[in-house]
């Protein structure tokens, strides 16, 4: 059988933001690809470039500041290559988001389920009765009580949670091939948390779309994630599978974030912390930007860029002594 070709390609993805005063490298070279039906998740500290990693995907940076090199195709797709038609098409038809905070995504001023219609009337041709009909059938999909009632909602009238419903129904409108999920579950309490990210994983199976999930918790990779790629500095400093990530980390940023989780942890022990900060993306130290901060550091780290070594399939690490610490973990 002919190999089915992955549904997302990103190749040395380099965003700058350029401003007057200084030029940011956000994003460094990233490069991955995914599967049709696969869960990816982006994991890192705030800063690590995974949110504008996202929005490049979707072009949605500011186009007068941004700088955006690289190859980025979805569904056979150039990206970058789309003119505002294309990008229209794509937004929404191919590859749809959810937004780290959606009361500022929606339109405040306009109900819910008409936002969602216009989704529907935009990139299917439908009437926005159909279109409100869609809406009402995605609020039962992802379980808003009195969903008909919550259509003639306007954004402020729902709490947070029901918000994150609804903007995952948005998304889920046009039945995305690809989803992007930028720490949706962020600003919820931690019971409903978990009701959306069970939701979401639901979602993904039943509907069979490959979705991108961004988060700084390793709990929630944990429970939905496939792969997981860590970011840092704006570079994949490892990925893998979810249980070669999670259970034995070759880059030391991963094993330190691993570390400083409360799970598994005696409740009398102090937490372990990662000394130091992110580096500053306007100066960018040279050598591996992770070397200030590593308790593993030797002299080459400082010298030069570590390249990225592929200790077994699917598996990557940009650390100089990665094959060491595979070696000590066997």
């Amino acid at each position: 059988m002919p190999e089915t070709p992955p549904l997302v390609e990103v190749e040395d993805l380099t965003v700058r933001f350029v401003t007057r005063e200084s030029t940011v490298s956000a994003v460094n070279g990233v490069s991955f690809s995914m599967a049709p039906g696969e869960v990816l998740c982006m994991l890192g500290e705030s800063g690590s470039g995974k949110s504008v990693t996202m929005r490049a995907l979707m072009r949605l940076l500011p186009p007068r500041r941004s700088r955006i090199e690289g190859r980025i195709r979805i569904a056979g797709q150039d990206v970058l290559a789309l003119d505002e038609a294309g990008l229209r098409r794509l937004r929404g038809g191919i590859a749809a988001m959810i937004f780290q905070e959606p009361m500022t995504a929606f339109d405040p001023v306009m109900r819910v389920g008409d936002q969602i219609a216009e989704v529907v009337a935009l990139h299917r041709g439908a009437s926005h009765a159909a279109g409100r009909r869609r809406a009402l059938e995605l609020f039962d999909l992802v379980r808003i009580p009195s969903a008909q009632r919550r259509l003639d909602a306007y954004p402020h009238e729902l709490s947070g949670g029901l918000r994150q419903r609804a903007m995952i129904a948005m998304a889920l409108s046009c039945e995305p091939s690809l989803l992007l999920a930028d720490e949706p579950t962020t600003a919820l309490d931690a019971t409903v948390q978990i009701q959306v990210l069970i939701l979401l994983r639901k979602l993904q199976r039943e509907l069979g779309m490959s979705v991108i999930f961004v988060t700084h918790d390793l709990g929630v990779a944990a429970e939905i994630a496939d792969r997981v790629a860590v970011m840092y500095a704006g570079r994949v400093v490892e990925s893998g599978t979810v249980r070669q990530v999670l259970r034995t980390p070759l880059h030391p940023y991963t094993a330190g974030l691993l570390a400083s989780t409360v799970h598994d942890q005696p409740p009398d022990q102090l937490l372990s912390t990662i000394p130091g900060a992110p580096p500053d993306l306007r100066a960018l130290p040279p050598g591996c930007s992770f070397a200030p901060r590593c308790p593993r550091t030797i002299s080459d780290c400082t010298l030069r860029a570590p390249e990225a070594v592929q200790p077994a399939p699917g598996r990557l690490a940009r650390c100089i002594r990665a094959q060491e610490t595979l070696l000590e973990t066997a």
